[in-house]
């Protein structure tokens, strides 16, 4: 993020009437925090719909699977599953993004208010650097995907006809 969002977040402040610019800044801190709190719960609700979607993918595979030996069609759920996968992971990158920026805002906003909070629970807890401390939500979520990724991809290689592949292989 560049460094110009302090610019952006206090402009016009010259002109602000000085009797009314602290309790308007305090209730523009509230509604972002709260806007903060929202992209946090479309964040476990999109972790919840991929996860879901992917046990559903993996499931109705096995099912499938029970009594027969043809995975004709098994590949492409299992491309379905490994896009999908890979759309989650963006998205969790996306979110971890717009959440740091969101909290470098908040502590900025902090910086004009008589308390900091948020910035003295990130300082508390290391900021980051200290995993005993604290290990961020992402750092953990960002590997669901790959597992996901990785099952569907077993699936994959086990509907490629090796045999042949093989057979191929050395009439060369």
């Amino acid at each position: 993020m560049t460094e110009n969002f302090r610019e952006a977040l206090f402009t016009a402040q010259d002109d602000y009437p000085a009797d009314k610019l602290a309790d308007h800044r305090m209730e523009q801190y509230k509604l972002y925090l709260e806007m903060a709190d929202r992209i946090s719960s479309r964040r476990q609700t999109a972790n919840s719909y991929f996860l879901t979607l992917n046990t559903v993918l993996l499931s109705l595979v096995s099912y499938l699977s029970l009594g027969t030996e043809q995975k004709k069609w098994y590949w492409l759920v299992a491309i379905a599953g490994i896009v999908l996968s890979y759309m989650w992971y963006r998205l969790i990158r996306s979110y971890k993004n717009l959440n740091s920026a969101k909290f470098k805002v908040i502590h900025e906003i902090e910086a004009k208010l008589p308390m900091a909070p948020y910035d003295a629970e990130w300082e508390a807890i290391g900021r980051g650097k200290a995993p005993e401390l604290y290990l961020p939500f992402t750092h953990v979520e960002i590997y669901v995907p790959w597992v996901f990724i990785t099952l569907h991809a077993a699936v994959v290689l086990q509907c490629i006809p090796w045999d042949k592949v093989l057979a191929l292989s050395t009439k060369t």
